[in-house]
Order: structure tokens, then sequence, then C-alpha cells
């Protein structure tokens, strides 16, 4: 089959390991980590327009190599291709094999952040995500001093202590070894960051089989949804967190 593949640069690695060894022809375009901060509406529109710049007469499907992602993929559109996505909720998922996989894991390590070859080499550190959101929400520099001017003394000191309160909220940091790393630069880099933070650290082995089924056409009803021309993606609030209606 010829295939089109837009993807998340979070997965660069081990996504192109993967359609080296796809027996399919996967054409790849993959697109910046930033489009997920942007929020849910801007990353959908992001992507559509790369659907629907994928000519329709080269390809018989354009697969997504994105999971639910903040409803980033909810009302994507099949204009003139179909499209395939795998049913999960984040890319975690997708690089540990699975939503049950993940979901056990997180279950049973609470405050856990994870880190993997992308995130490390495209994704941004914790201190500059939450800095980028106050300053989306408020408008607000990131100073205490700024926020203090905007907002008054009691709001603008209240805004900030916010800012940080996600140090909190974690208290593990987890790099997924997904086979594809050259060397463990990847995993020394985690190690450090994890004790720079003051967090304990696991490692564990990320499994690749369902992304491999993704650019490989293995694609059951249970693990991908398939989006049929003149259909659109829709949230379902339970296992199967993705279905289609028609436009």
């Amino acid at each position: 089959m010829n295939l089109k593949l837009i993807c998340c640069e979070v997965l660069y690695r081990e996504m192109c390991w993967l359609v080296a060894r796809s027996p399919n022809q996967v054409d790849v375009e993959f697109l910046p980590k930033g489009l997920h901060d942007l929020g849910g509406a801007k990353m959908r529109e992001g992507i559509q327009q790369r659907i629907d710049a994928t000519a329709p007469d080269r390809y018989e499907a354009v697969l997504l190599g994105y999971a639910l992602c903040g409803n980033g993929v909810i009302g994507l559109e099949a204009r003139r291709t179909p499209l395939v996505i795998p049913r999960a909720h984040d890319c975690i998922a997708l690089l540990m094999g699975g939503r049950e996989t993940y979901q056990k894991y997180f279950d049973a390590h609470p405050g856990v952040y994870f880190r993997s070859t992308g995130w490390l080499e495209r994704g941004e550190n914790l201190e500059q995500l939450s800095l980028d959101e106050t300053r989306r929400r408020t408008g607000a520099g990131y100073t205490l001093e700024g926020l203090v001017a905007q907002y008054g003394e009691d709001n603008g000191r209240y805004l900030w202590e916010q800012l940080g309160a996600y140090k909190k909220a974690y208290r593990q940091l987890t790099y997924i070894e997904t086979g594809v790393e050259p060397n463990r630069s990847f995993e020394i880099r985690a190690r450090e960051e994890a004790a720079r933070r003051g967090w304990t650290f696991d490692l564990v082995r990320g499994n690749l089989h369902l992304l491999g089924r993704l650019v490989d056409g293995d694609w059951d009803a249970e693990t991908f949804l398939k989006v049929p021309v003149g259909y659109r993606t829709v949230a379902r609030y339970d296992d199967s967190i993705l279905d289609v209606e028609p436009l």
C-alpha cells in the first residue's frame, strides 16, 4: 500500500525506525510538538490542513501518528482520503504499546512524569511549559513583578504561586526506552533531570508494536479508528475513545 503518515515529531526516531521496516511505502510528514501546546482547536486546525494538502489519488489512507492528545484529533474530517488513528489517549500510551499497559503503570506510579527520546530532543522543559501556559491564559509576563503590575499585589502573588504548583504533582520521572536509542545518552539525561528535581527515577521498556501495526496496515477495529471518506472523528467517553459520524 501507499500510505501517508502525518505524525508528531515527539515520535520522530521511533516512527522513522518503523517506517524503514514497513512492507508499505509510507511517506512521512512530521509536525512540530508545539502544535499540541496551542490547544485542541488549533492543533486540529493544523493537522486538518496537512490532511487536506495530501494528494487524494496517491495514497490509500492517511495515517495519524497521534492519540487523542487533548482532543486535538476530535473533529478531523476525511474529505478525500480515509484516515487511520490509534485508539489511545496520548503519546505515552503509543510508546508503551497501548492504553492498557499505560494505565496499569500509571495507576501503580502516581505522580509520574515521562520522558522519551522525542521528549528529550524536542519537548520543552516543565518550567517553560508552565510559563507558556500562564502567559497564554493571562497575557502576563514571566516574572513576579510583571504579574503584580498587571493584577495587583495579592492576585499577582497568587498567580505566581500557582505557576510553580505543578512541581508538587510529580514525584517520579520515568524514561521509556524503545530500542531505537543510539546509546545511553538519553537515559543519562533523564536520570540527571530526575536527580536535579529530587524525583525518583525509573526506566521502562517501551513497546512499538501498536505504532508498527499502524504503518504496516494491520488495523483491527478495536485498536484503530478507520475514518471513511465523508466522515469526521468524534469522542467517545468509553474504552473505544474515538468514533466517527457523517460530515
